[in-house]
């Protein structure tokens, strides 16, 4: 029996600035190529140097292994962060959950969510909150969020705020 795809994802806090050009550059191909969000609105104050920055954790999934196409091992395929702005008695934020386009549907993004989530929980946080672009929307329904609020653009994309409590 074959592993499942999400065995094979390794998801770690970024330590260091190569880790964090790796996340960078993921979000620049999804974020800024695909979606074409402007550079200066994707890359914000939350995403310097990891030894320094205090108000934001982020994480990077990579490949545990070679797949039947020969990726290499450790490939960086996916990232997200968690926002720390907010008093520890209110939700967390998470954002900037990136998949590279063709590792998608592999469980890299709900490796991504689960690893902030633990990250939420171990800081205390009550719960998360997240602004969802429409369309993946039915991702964050699957791991328990709920909507609130109306329609609004970021960056010229349609999103809604989405919620999910811990308790």
């Amino acid at each position: 029996m074959a592993p499942s795809p999400s065995s094979r994802l390794h998801a770690a806090r970024i330590a260091t600035l190569e880790e964090m050009a790796d996340a960078l550059e993921i979000r620049r191909r999804v974020f800024i190529d695909e979606q074409h969000v402007p550079e200066d609105e994707e890359i914000d104050q939350y995403d310097g140097d990891p030894t320094v920055v205090e108000r934001a954790v982020h994480v990077l999934v990579h490949l545990a292994g070679q797949d039947s196409e020969g990726d290499a091992e450790g490939e960086p395929i996916a990232t997200g962060r968690l926002l720390l702005d907010d008093p520890p008695e209110q939700r967390a934020h998470i954002g900037r959950v990136a998949v590279l386009a063709e590792h998608r549907r592999t469980g890299a993004g709900r490796v991504v969510m689960q690893w902030l989530q633990a990250e939420a929980q171990r800081r205390g946080r009550p719960g998360i909150t997240l602004s969802a672009q429409l369309h993946a929307m039915p991702f964050y329904e699957r791991l328990g969020y709920t909507a609130r609020g109306d329609i609004f653009l970021d960056a010229n994309i349609e999103h809604r705020w989405m919620d999910l409590d811990f308790a």
